[in-house]
């Protein structure tokens, strides 16, 4: 039990390089070895056994018997039959040496044989270490990358820089492929999150808006009953009042709002009509409002009064950028694009106002940041959840002194497959 624990931990430490090479290794030197083995012991016994020696020492054992016969034989033999018997041993002597000269021979050419197998098995051993040595380099090498590159992505930790390829060329696409995977996987983990983020900011919303509303309806009607009744002295107290109570009804919508998502059926929505109708309630006369929407616009699918809620933040939030400078104006347009391997309907809207600060362009959509004065950080917030739930997406650009530009991008193909055209 000891040695089999021993022998275990040797191959872990050896490591899958190790034991990859061990295994080209065998794969090129043992068949090499047997072939050779087999080889010199055919040539140590066979050979003698299948040449003229074996033939050889038989005749010459049957020769001499023969002859020894012949001699002993009664009456003898004449000069001529001995002569020849005589002839015929000197021939069979000769033959007898032969042979032994032939296995002495074959025993050398076996031993040399030998030798010579055991030279091509060091140099076949030497080559195949070396081809060993380097194929086990280019499969673990990059096979012990691309398990580390495993850990990196359970642990969401970015890959490492682009370097040089190492390996056959299918490594390549694997770290191509896994290098996606990643993406697509922290993608997923940023979605994740952010929608939970977002169920939880829409719950917080709506509990804020009940407890708004519940006490709001009793304070609007007091404070109506005290603008009846209060004296002169109270008005401007009572005023106060009834300000404050729109401000806290109006974020108390905010919040409803934004704490539930575009609900009811879906229709098919002119969007070209839509773009037009919010623009021009929106934008009050001395802000120049310029409204461009491409021919052959295909519908939208989706829900109407969301949408148009969240056209109608954005247009206003233009509006108010544009506020007090001399050369307001706000545009306004859509158009069908190509982006993202996609067709898009792209609604812009675009102001020369006062800007926004490049840090705080990619916090404009979170909830509760705002810049204006008595905001309720809610409006692009709101915005945004309609459009993603329309499959969409949104960016700004901005800068700072010289205007803002919001897009809304909706897929022209919803996630089922049908157009929405």
């Amino acid at each position: 039990m000891t040695r089999a624990t021993r022998t275990d931990s040797s191959v872990k430490r050896l490591g899958f390089r190790g034991r990859l090479f061990v295994i080209l290794l065998s794969f090129a030197l043992i068949p090499s070895v047997l072939l050779s083995v087999a080889w010199g012991a055919t040539s140590w016994w066979a050979l003698p056994l299948v040449g003229s020696t074996a033939a050889w020492d038989s005749a010459a054992s049957t020769g001499h018997r023969a002859i020894t016969v012949a001699r002993r034989a009664s009456g003898g033999l004449t000069p001529a039959e001995r002569k020849a018997l005589d002839a015929h041993e000197q021939v069979l002597n000769v033959s007898l040496t032969r042979a032994v000269q032939a296995r002495f021979i074959f025993r050398r050419v076996a031993i040399a044989f030998a030798v010579l197998s055991i030279a091509s098995f060091l140099l076949l051993g030497l080559g195949a270490s070396r081809v060993a040595g380097h194929l086990s380099r280019l499969l673990s090498r990059p096979l012990q990358e691309l398990v580390g590159w495993t850990s990196l992505i359970a642990r969401g930790d970015p890959l490492p820089a682009e370097q040089q390829a190492r390996g056959a060329p299918e490594f390549a696409t694997l770290r191509e492929q896994m290098r996606l995977m990643a993406s697509e996987i922290e993608l997923g983990r940023a979605q994740a999150l952010e929608a939970g983020r977002a169920a939880a900011m829409r719950e917080t919303a709506r509990q804020v808006a009940h407890e708004l509303k519940n006490p709001l309806t009793p304070i609007r009607f007091a404070v109506s009953r005290m603008k009846r009744e209060a004296p002169p002295s109270l008005a401007d107290a009572v005023e106060v009042l009834e300000v404050e109570t729109k401000r806290l009804e109006e974020l108390a919508r905010s919040f409803a709002q934004f704490g539930k998502l575009p609900e009811g059926p879906m229709a098919e929505i002119d969007v070209g009509e839509l773009l037009r109708y919010t623009a021009r309630a929106s934008v009050p006369d001395g802000v120049v409002l310029d409204i461009e929407v491409e021919d052959g616009l295909p519908m939208l699918h989706g829900h109407h009064d969301a949408l148009a809620r969240a056209l109608s933040n954005v247009v206003l939030n233009a509006v108010d950028a544009c506020r007090g400078r001399d050369n307001a104006h706000v545009s306004v347009s859509a158009r069908r694009t190509r982006a993202q391997g996609r067709d898009e309907l792209e609604l812009t809207v675009a102001d020369t106002g006062c800007g926004i600060a490049p840090e705080q362009v990619a916090r404009i959509w979170e909830p509760y940041v705002t810049h204006k004065p008595g905001g309720t950080g809610l409006g692009l917030a709101i915005a945004r959840q309609a459009v993603l739930a329309h499959h969409g997406r949104v960016s700004a650009e901005s800068t700072k002194g010289e205007g803002t530009r919001i897009s809304f991008a909706f897929p022209l193909t919803n996630p089922n497959g049908d157009a929405g055209a």
